[in-house]
């Protein structure tokens, strides 16, 4: 028999085996409502595994037993889209549980065995360098928080600063109409705002002062959505929900082939997205390297 021969033999007893080990799974995903980032993360999810899945959209199901709903099902794995579904079914323990699209999943979870997931926190660190691939010069960096929402970031977000030799100016805020004169404080100490996204400061009105203010005292505004670029801010470094599924769907992958459970992470999303407002670019009088411009998302 020829080596060919014996190479396919082999490529079909993989292709088989695998092939089995993922056949059958079933995989409920639960999510609160049908946005499109979340159906972009399912279609991640799939595109790396290839499970089929049954679908509960908590806004559809008319206050139903979300639980009993998915267990009636009885599935190898639960998919928890979003943070109101990781809520929901936090509170399963006997059956894999993976998240995804959740900001800042240690504020639902903490050390339950069962659960694993992605969140959709970009590193502070990562963004800071792609920050300063658009703004090498930039050396003063403003920021506003809310302790109770986004304190963890902006704790970790100092630290990467401190490492970076950059000054980051970082206010707390209990409420939104404290927005204005925060900014106001700041506007002599600071190179460029950077907008976390924190429901504390983010408003209709407090975008919009936030908005004017940048342009009134050429500030550039760092946003955490291409939204806002397309609203005037400068730029945004965002994460890619496709991605967030792909990153999922392997975790998902490690778990239905019975790799080591406890050395599956909880991780951050890897890939980010970055989108640039030339026309804002231009009327804070700033050059932007024409190499970051072909990496990002252009907006006019």
């Amino acid at each position: 028999m020829t080596k060919r021969f014996y190479i396919n033999i082999i490529f079909i007893f993989i292709f088989l085996y695998y092939g089995l080990a993922e056949a059958g799974h079933k995989i409920v995903a639960v999510q609160s409502v049908r946005i499109n980032p979340y159906e972009k993360t399912i279609e991640g999810f799939q595109s790396v595994t290839g499970f089929e899945i049954k679908r509960i959209v908590i806004s559809e199901l008319n206050d139903a037993n979300i639980i009993k709903t998915i267990n009636s099902f009885k599935p190898d794995i639960v998919l928890a889209i979003g943070m109101g579904a990781l809520e929901v079914v936090k509170v399963i323990k006997d059956i894999p549980v993976v998240y995804m699209m959740v900001l800042n999943p240690a504020s639902i979870i903490s050390g339950e065995k069962n659960i694993f997931g992605v969140s959709m926190s970009i590193p502070p660190e990562k963004q800071l360098n792609l920050f300063l691939k658009v703004l090498p010069h930039v050396k003063n960096i403003g920021l506003l928080y809310d302790p109770d929402r986004t304190g963890y970031i902006a704790k970790n977000a100092m630290i990467a600063a401190g490492k970076m030799n950059i000054n980051l100016i970082a206010k707390g805020i209990q409420n939104s109409r404290d927005v204005p004169s925060k900014l106001l404080t700041m506007r002599k100490n600071i190179d460029v705002f950077w907008m976390l996204p924190d429901l504390t400061l983010i408003t209709p009105a407090t975008i919009k002062f936030l908005l004017l203010f940048s342009f009134k005292n050429k500030i550039p505004v760092l946003a955490f959505s291409e939204k806002y670029v397309e609203l005037g801010a400068l730029m945004s470094i965002s994460i890619d929900p496709f991605d967030i599924g792909k990153q999922a769907g392997e975790i998902a992958t490690a778990i239905v082939t019975g790799r080591d459970i406890e050395n599956i992470k909880k991780v951050d999303a890897r890939k980010s997205l970055i989108s640039i407002n030339t026309n804002i670019a231009k009327k804070l009088e700033i050059d932007i390297n024409n190499n970051v411009i072909k990496e990002a998302c252009i907006i006019k």
